[in-house]
Formats: C-alpha cells, structure tokens, sequence
C-alpha cells in the first residue's frame, strides 16, 4: 500500500528517538516507590504476589493499600529488574520502546478514519511528539498507561476485525446471512470477539482506565459502524435483523459487567482513601466548590492538550485554587467549555440524523445513492483490501479519486480533485471521526473526573496518554477540512500548512525540554517550583539533602513550610537534618509538629524517642518508643514502613533499657518485638541484641543461641559476627575470637566497625601496639569520626604513648565538643603530662556538659588538690 509503511515507519521512528535523551535519565517521583522500593520486583518474591497486591506492592487486602491494581506493569517492572536489577537505563529504554510501539499502532487506527496520507501522518507525529505524554513516558510509573493505550488500541483493531469477518467483508463486499451462525469464517469472528475482550482485560490490568476501550467499541459499532440515530438505539434490541449487532454488543457489555465486577472485588468494600492535599476539591465540604472546581479542571485538561506549555510533576494541594463561588472569573472557561461541547454534541446529532442509512448487514437489500456534485454512485458500505492484507475503513463508501482507489490517500493527490469540494461521503467519513475522536477523548477519562468515586490527584498529565489519541486525530482532521476548505485561497493553504509544521515543530522542542527535567529528581522538583511551590520545594529539600548540601535543603524545608505549614513529611525530614546535624532540641521541635499535623506518622515518634535518648531524657525517649509501638496503621499509606516502624521503636527501646542495664526489661521487649514482627522484617539485629542482652545477664548459653539466630537469618551479618567473638573471647577462646574478628572485618566493607572491635579485642589481650596499628588503619579512610580518634587515644594511651594521646583527645574534643567524656579523658592525659591548668580546664568543661558526673568531680578535686600541694611546696621554697 502506497505510503502506509512510510508513514508507520517515520511516527515510529520519531517517537522513540524524541525520547532518546531519556535513557540516561535516573529514577524520579513516584518510581522510588513502585520501582526501588517495590518489593513485588524482587526475585525472592514469589511471582504470584503480584496478583495480590497493589501497583506499589502493598496487599490489597490491607487498609492502606492505593487499590491500584497493575499486575501487568508490575510484571514488566520485575522483568526489567530481572534483567538488569535497578539501572534505570533499560527501565526508559522500555518506555521509549512501548511508546514507539504504540504511536505506530495508533497510526494504524488513524488511518482508518482518516484516509489520506498527510492526515495521517499529522495525527501520528502529533501523537509521538505531544508534551503532555513526557510524564508518562520519561516517568517510569508512566509505563502503566502507556501499556494500557498499547492494549486498548489493539482491542479496538480486533473489535473490528471481529466486524470484518462478522459481515462476511472478505472479498471486499457485505453478505447477507440469516443468522450470526450462518456467516463463514465463524471461527475467525469468534477469535476476534474473544481476542478483543483479552486484549481489553490486559488494559485494565496494565491500568484501570483501559476497560473504557469497551465503551469505545459500542460507540463505534452501534454510531460509526451501524451508523443507528440516538432515535433508533433502542430498536437494536427488539427487533430481530439486529441479531448479529446484538452478539458484539452483548460480549461488549458483559465483558464490560465482568471487569467492572472483578475490579470492585480487587478494591473491598470501599474505595482507597486519599490525603485532603492529594485532590482538596473532593476534601472540601461545599457541594458548590467541588462542583465548580470538577468541572473547572476538566476544563483544565482540555488545555493541556491544546497548549501544554505549563507543565508539573504533581498539581496537588494548591496549585490549582479551589473555585469557591459562582463568581470567580474562572467559571467563564467552565462555561465556554460547556459551550464548546454542546455546539459539537448539537453538530454531531444534526448530521448523524440526515446521514443515517440502514446497513446491508440490517437489511436484504444494499442501498445506493446518487451525488449530483460527482456523479459517484457507491455502496453504502464497501470494504477496501490493502495491499498488505488489512482492511481500510469499511464503515464508509469508497472514494473514487482520479482513479485512485484501494490504498491510502495522497493529499496532493486529493487536492487535484475537479472542484476540491467534499462529497456527502466525505461528510460522513467527517463525522464517523469526530464521534470516534470524540469517544477516545471522552469515555477514558470519565474514570478521572471524580464524577463516580473521588481520584487521588487533581491533573495528572499521564492520565491524558489515552485520551490524547481522539485530540490528535480531531487537529489532523480538522488542518485537512480547513485546507480543502480553503482550495481557492494559496495564501490561506499554506498558512495551514506552516501553522501545521509550527505546531508540530513547538510541540518537539517542548518535548525534548521538558525530558531534560525528567533526567533527574533536582532538575524535576526545580521545574515544578512556580506550579505546586510547597510539594517541589519539600521534594527538592530532600534531594539536596541527600546531596550532602545541607544549608541549601534547610532553606529548601523552610520555603515549603512558608507555602503549606500543615506538611507532617516535610517537618519530619527537616528533623532529620537537624538531628544529623546534631541540634536536638530544634530536631525535636521539628518532630513534635510532625506528629501534630499527622498524630500516625510513626517515624517522628521513632525519632523522637532517638533524640530524647541521645539527650539522656529517657523518660521521654520510653513514652515516645512506646507511643509508636502502639499506632494503629489502619488505612494509612505505606503500611509496610508503618509496621516496620515500630518494630524498630521496640528495638530502640529494647537497646535503651539495655544501655541502662535493665536487662530483663531489655529482653522481655525484644521478644515482644519478636512477636509482632511482620514476615517481611528483618529480625537479624533484633535477634543479636537479645543475645547481647542473655550474655550482660550472664547467660551465655541463650547468648550463644540468638547470635545463631541472627547469623541463620542472615550469614553476613556483621554485629552477629562480632557478638560472637565477644562471646568466645569471654570463654576465654582468644583463638576463636580472633577467627571471627577476621572474618567479620573480611565483611566490613565500611573498614570500620569490625576492624574497631578488633582493634579494641588486641587491647583488651594486651597487644597494644597492634591494637593501635589497626586503628591508625582505619583512621586513614575515617578521620572525622569522632568515636574512632576517641578510641585511638585510649589505645594510645593504654600503650604508655601520652604525648601522642593527648593529641588524638585533643582532636576528639575539637569534633565532638559536645561529649563530656571526650573532656574528661583530655582532663586525664593533660594531667598525667602535667598539664595541670589547661586540664582544670577540660574537666570544668566535662562538668558543665554533665554536671553530675562522679569520676570527673573525683578527678578534678585530685588535681585541684595536688594544683595546692604544688603551690603550697612553691611558697614553702620562696
């Protein structure tokens, strides 16, 4: 077919290569969560899991699951991550491929309606290039409704091949037959009917919007195909030559009925619940303010798809004001969209009524008519075979074109017609494209328009990847109608065709900027900066963060609470970085207001406790562990992190009674962590502090067990290793003991921890010198740890070398001056060097850091007296 491969090919082609610069792109937004932190994904996950659980790998069952269920992209998830684990490269190289895949697809399905090459080609690359489609296919969680569309396109193309071979069309001509039985290739029709409703059951199951390409068919059959007035739809079922329509539409519906059943099912006895910020109209309580907002923001989404210049990560919370009152000047873009569709709904009725004809699958008899423009008679429904073995439209007469017929129309070709005027059949090929673009458009998105159940989002743009199909095809045709429109006019044809290539052209370079956004969380949460301010800049405080620049992801943290002062996760984080940083009390400020805007969030009371404990404010650090131990995580988000939170506030809470050598409280809360630990944590750190707390209470033999414990949980687990050389070096098996030293510093990839218990084990054997030597190792790689140099001076002082000591105290002091004991010990060398005023010195800063500290008062009133003991022998001489 002359043109058809052309012009797949070059959609195709500039479909994926717009995309290119996405494969270097890193994971960004939503992916940490459906992609990294996806459970479901890992191989030791049985494959059947993702059948039970959400898009983000938490139960269905579970209160706070999303409902989201995707098992299709969840499966291509794992499949990449079989492949190549978590490097993003193949995970866009995926995308990229699917959205290739799927404008070539779409091209096909254009070509149906639209007929001529150019047209066609105008919808394929406007598809390919449009920049509301970046989110979905540079964003890896876009992949969802990419697939969907890739399903859904192929279900409507099956859905009409099933009609093809329904009316007996295979050799180009309508048959009559009395009864669907009776019409030959029965078992092609079926396959083709059974085909479709899979292909429409993988949508839905890629993602949930994909079951609308259902209603699409029925639209398409009964108002395209049929060509049935609204008037006449309700005789489709009474009376019988409808017969073989009804056997498509039933399967249509039923199908429908049958998907619709297992979602509701998939989702429990109620709708998932959303975050008030997630979509503030549905959270608000004035009937008038979600109505006029809902219907603002379709509205919205409509000019997206004509001009999407503005474009975010995330329109939630604020960045779209709620409309309050039938005053508010926005109301008027409601209205003129209103308009808008009435005028088409008004167009659409008008002419489906004077083009309505009975069909000769309805009748006996095939009908014909006369244009007298053209003197074309035709078939009312003809089928044309291209040469590739596919059929074009068969809903529409063919056109009979300076002889051209059977293949896909040449514009040009077209545009030499003898008046350049549009026949009748033209008309109605029009029309049978405006109510398929219209039905694309309309009927996906309908899941999105909180008309049914409330979404959890205001815009989402990957939302609009399928409805995106039916606008594409709309500006394709309508640049077509306005330059025939125009045949007189070559001033006015080429302005169509530079505003055309202008579009076409803006849309690209769009596209390949808002990809670059795409390449990394920063340059993302910086681009959505001026659209959702409060959700960029907590998102980009965290990124910064992570980066190590701390004095800019503080500022960060402030200016979203300057937008939004109500955001749990954005005090909670910046608790975090205050903790780091080690300003406690502003860190426990910080987690207080936390739990005030969000009295569940479980990681502010684990931190808080932390803090607290870090303070010696025990009490506290007690209330606050045991708070969190004790939340109810019914129904919240992430339930898995909830649960595994107060594990680890138990844990904490264990190590905190241990550290104040309440042993058997230690124990009794380690195993009551034990107890509640869901399958999916790891009990490996728990197990061996329960050992270490048996082995301080002298029980070695339950010590001995738990350390096995930890280690069959997890073979490489350090602490377990170095618990163990405790033990045995307790037992007085210092060969042993040295054995497992080795081999846990062979699993010490920090070339710290391990080497340090080492390090500590060779002095308490009295190797000093060796033991020294592994320190000064470690502190090549480490040498602003503070509890490192701390311990070296010990060593060093424990082996005779003061001088040196004091130098490494000196330095513990200088990065930790917070630390009474590193005073204390610095007080202590000064002293036995003789130091005896700047030691008074060290160890009144000691006192003032601790006030109550027995063994530095003691040491002080040593020094202070033998300080008088030498003045007074100074005096005695003078």
């Amino acid at each position: 077919m002359e043109h058809y491969y052309p012009t797949l090919v070059i959609t195709g082609a500039a479909a994926f290569l717009l995309y290119i610069n996405t494969f270097d792109a890193d994971f960004a937004y939503d992916d940490s969560r459906a992609v990294q932190k996806n459970p479901d994904l890992l191989p030791e996950t049985p494959i059947q899991n993702i059948f039970y659980d959400d898009f983000w790998g938490t139960p269905l069952v579970n209160s706070g699951s999303h409902k989201s269920y995707r098992p299709i992209c969840v499966l291509s998830f794992r499949l990449n991550h079989f492949f190549s684990k978590l490097n993003p490269w193949s995970y866009h190289f995926t995308n990229v491929l699917l959205h290739s895949l799927v404008t070539v697809c779409f091209t096909h399905m254009s070509s149906v309606f639209l007929h001529r090459t150019l047209p066609t080609l105008i919808a394929g690359i406007l598809f390919a290039t449009h920049p509301v489609h970046t989110e979905a296919v540079a964003g890896i969680v876009g992949r969802a409704d990419v697939g969907a569309c890739l399903f859904f396109i192929l279900s409507f193309l099956s859905y009409r091949q099933y009609i093809y071979y329904r009316d007996g069309y295979c050799d180009g001509s309508p048959k009559e037959f009395s009864s669907p039985e009776a019409t030959p290739h029965r078992n092609k029709r079926l396959l083709y009917l059974f085909l479709s409703a899979v292909l429409a059951t993988l949508s839905m199951l890629t993602k949930e919007h994909g079951i609308t390409v259902l209603g699409v068919c029925i639209i398409y059959e009964v108002f395209v195909h049929q060509k049935i007035s609204p008037k006449a739809f309700l005789q489709i079922f009474k009376q019988k030559q409808y017969s073989r329509l009804r056997e498509g539409l039933l399967m249509l519906f039923f199908c429908s009925v049958g998907l619709l059943f297992l979602r509701f099912c998939l989702m429990g006895s109620k709708p998932p619940e959303f975050a008030p910020s997630d979509n503030p109209a549905a959270d608000s309580k004035s009937f008038l303010t979600r109505t006029l907002t809902f219907h603002y923001l379709l509205s919205l989404n409509l000019w997206l798809l004509l001009c999407p210049y503005i474009l975010s990560f995330d329109w939630s919370m604020n960045s779209i004001p709620l409309v309050e009152s039938l005053g508010d000047s926005r109301n008027i873009v409601t209205i003129a969209f209103y308009c808008g569709l009435l005028y088409i709904a008004i167009y659409i009725l008008k002419h489906i009524s004077h083009c309505t004809h009975v069909t000769p699958e309805l009748h006996s008899t095939q009908h014909s008519s006369q244009h007298n423009s053209h003197n074309v008679t035709h078939s009312s429904k003809l089928t044309k075979i291209h040469r590739n073995g596919t059929t074009e439209s068969h809903h529409h007469p063919p056109r009979v074109l300076n002889g051209t017929r059977g293949r896909l129309k040449n514009s040009a070709e077209s545009a030499n017609h003898q008046n350049m005027t549009l026949t009748g059949e033209d008309n109605r090929s029009s029309l049978d494209c405006i109510i398929f673009s219209l039905a694309v458009i309309i009927v996906p998105f309908i899941p999105a328009t909180n008309l049914f159940f409330y979404v959890g989002f205001v815009i989402a743009e990957r939302v609009l990847y399928i409805p995106s199909m039916g606008f594409c095809m709309l500006v394709a045709k309508g640049a077509e109608k306005l330059y025939f429109h125009y045949h007189s006019s070559r001033m006015c044809r080429i302005a169509i065709v530079v505003n055309v290539i202008c579009i076409l052209v803006s849309f690209t370079a769009r596209t390949f900027l808002r990809n670059q956004d795409w390449l990394t969380e920063e340059y993302l949460y910086r681009s959505g900066i001026d659209i959702n301010p409060a959700k960029a800049w907590g998102n980009l405080a965290n990124v910064l963060n992570s980066q190590g620049k701390e004095k800019e992801a503080e500022f960060a943290y402030k200016n979203a609470l300057k937008y939004r002062s109500n955001m749990a996760d954005v005090h909670y984080n910046l608790g975090i970085l205050l903790q780091d940083q080690q300003r406690y009390h502003e860190a426990i400020e910080s987690y207080k207001t936390a739990i005030l805007c969000r009295p569940k969030l479980t990681m502010a009371y684990l931190n808080l406790g932390i803090v607290y404990s870090l303070l010696d404010r025990n009490d506290e650090a007690e209330k606050s562990y045991l708070n969190c131990s004790s939340i109810d995580i019914t129904g919240l988000r992430d339930p898995r992190l909830h649960e595994s939170t107060k594990i680890s506030a138990l844990y904490n809470l264990g190590r905190m009674y241990a550290d104040q050598q309440k042993y058997q409280l230690a124990i009794e809360t380690y195993n009551k962590a034990i107890q509640r630990a869901p399958s999916y944590y790891g009990l490996q750190s728990i197990y061996n502090m329960l050992g270490e707390a048996y082995m301080k209470s002298d029980d070695e033999a339950k010590a001995e067990f738990w350390y096995q414990e930890a280690l069959r949980v997890k073979p490489d687990h350090l602490p377990a290793h170095i618990t163990m050389a405790k033990l045995l070096s307790r037992r007085n098996q210092p060969d042993k003991a040295e054995k497992w030293y080795l081999k846990a510093m062979a699993l010490d990839s920090t070339y710290k921890t391990a080497h340090q218990h080492y390090a500590q084990f060779l002095g308490e054997s009295g190797r000093h010198a060796d033991s020294v030597h592994i320190y000064k190792q470690v502190l090549e790689t480490n040498s602003d740890d503070f509890e490192l140099v701390f311990n070296t001076a010990n060593a060093l002082r424990q082996s005779g070398n003061y001088t040196e000591a004091e130098d490494f105290y000196q330095r513990a002091a200088l990065l930790n001056p917070q630390v009474a004991t590193a005073h204390m010990n610095l007080g202590a060398i000064l002293h036995l060097n003789g130091k005896l005023e700047e030691a008074e010195k060290s160890y009144k800063e000691a006192l003032r850091l601790k006030p109550n500290d027995a063994m530095t008062k003691d040491n002080l009133a040593k020094l202070q007296k033998l300080m008088q003991s030498q003045a007074a022998r100074v005096a005695g001489r003078s």
